[in-house]
Protein backbone atom coordinates (compact mmCIF):
# COMPACT_ATOMS: atom_id res chain seq x y z
CA UNK A 1 0.00 0.00 0.00
CA UNK A 2 3.04 2.30 1.06
CA UNK A 3 4.64 1.53 -2.58
CA UNK A 4 1.43 2.68 -4.39
CA UNK A 5 1.54 5.89 -2.38
CA UNK A 6 5.08 6.67 -2.98
CA UNK A 7 4.85 5.70 -6.78
CA UNK A 8 1.68 7.71 -6.92
CA UNK A 9 3.46 11.26 -5.25
CA UNK A 10 6.53 10.64 -7.26
CA UNK A 11 4.17 10.04 -10.49
CA UNK A 12 2.46 13.09 -9.56
CA UNK A 13 5.67 15.30 -9.09
CA UNK A 14 7.04 14.10 -12.28
CA UNK A 15 3.77 15.13 -14.55
CA UNK A 16 3.39 18.76 -12.76
CA UNK A 17 7.28 19.10 -13.19
CA UNK A 18 7.11 17.70 -16.99
CA UNK A 19 3.47 19.64 -17.56
CA UNK A 20 4.92 22.34 -15.55
CA UNK A 21 7.62 22.48 -18.67
CA UNK A 22 5.28 22.21 -21.37
CA UNK A 23 2.89 25.11 -20.39
CA UNK A 24 5.94 27.37 -19.59
CA UNK A 25 8.21 26.75 -22.74
CA UNK A 26 4.92 27.68 -25.03
CA UNK A 27 3.68 30.25 -23.25
CA UNK A 28 3.17 31.43 -19.49
CA UNK A 29 1.37 30.07 -16.73
CA UNK A 30 -2.00 30.79 -15.71
CA UNK A 31 -2.97 31.83 -12.41
CA UNK A 32 -5.71 28.72 -12.40
CA UNK A 33 -2.90 26.62 -13.77
CA UNK A 34 -0.31 27.87 -10.59
CA UNK A 35 -3.28 27.57 -8.12
CA UNK A 36 -3.99 23.71 -9.38
CA UNK A 37 0.13 23.36 -9.13
CA UNK A 38 0.51 24.36 -5.39
CA UNK A 39 -2.85 22.30 -5.00
CA UNK A 40 -1.33 19.21 -5.91
CA UNK A 41 1.71 19.96 -4.14
CA UNK A 42 -0.08 20.59 -1.01
CA UNK A 43 -1.84 17.12 -1.74
CA UNK A 44 1.86 15.33 -2.60
CA UNK A 45 2.96 16.17 1.19
CA UNK A 46 -0.11 15.17 2.58
CA UNK A 47 0.25 11.82 1.17
CA UNK A 48 4.12 11.57 1.85
CA UNK A 49 3.08 12.87 5.87
CA UNK A 50 0.51 9.68 5.74
CA UNK A 51 3.23 7.49 4.49
CA UNK A 52 5.54 8.60 7.27
CA UNK A 53 2.74 8.11 9.63
CA UNK A 54 1.95 4.41 8.42
CA UNK A 55 5.73 3.83 8.47
CA UNK A 56 5.99 4.48 12.41
CA UNK A 57 2.72 2.52 13.18
CA UNK A 58 4.24 -0.51 11.14
CA UNK A 59 7.33 -0.22 13.19
CA UNK A 60 5.58 0.36 16.66
CA UNK A 61 3.52 -2.77 15.94
CA UNK A 62 6.41 -4.68 14.56
CA UNK A 63 8.04 -4.15 17.82
CA UNK A 64 4.84 -5.09 20.13
CA UNK A 65 5.16 -8.37 17.89
CA UNK A 66 8.62 -8.93 18.75
CA UNK A 67 7.89 -8.22 22.83
CA UNK A 68 5.24 -11.10 22.78
CA UNK A 69 6.53 -13.41 20.61
CA UNK A 70 9.73 -13.05 23.41
CA UNK A 71 6.94 -13.57 25.62
CA UNK A 72 5.50 -16.67 24.30
CA UNK A 73 9.31 -18.20 23.85
CA UNK A 74 9.84 -17.60 27.66
CA UNK A 75 6.21 -19.20 28.68
CA UNK A 76 7.38 -22.23 26.58
CA UNK A 77 10.23 -22.68 28.49
CA UNK A 78 9.10 -22.59 31.71
CA UNK A 79 6.50 -25.06 30.51
CA UNK A 80 8.78 -27.41 29.32
CA UNK A 81 10.71 -26.71 32.36
CA UNK A 82 7.89 -27.80 34.36
CA UNK A 83 7.08 -30.76 33.16
CA UNK A 84 10.52 -32.02 32.88
CA UNK A 85 9.64 -31.44 36.81
CA UNK A 86 6.75 -33.08 36.74
CA UNK A 87 8.30 -35.66 35.34
CA UNK A 88 11.10 -36.44 37.60
CA UNK A 89 8.42 -36.50 40.31
CA UNK A 90 6.58 -39.30 38.69
CA UNK A 91 3.54 -37.23 38.19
Amino acid sequence: MTKVKKMLSSGLVIALFIGMLGVTGCSGISKEQVAELEALRAEVKSLEKEVNSLKSEKAALERDIAEKNAKLDECAKLKAETKKNLEKLGM
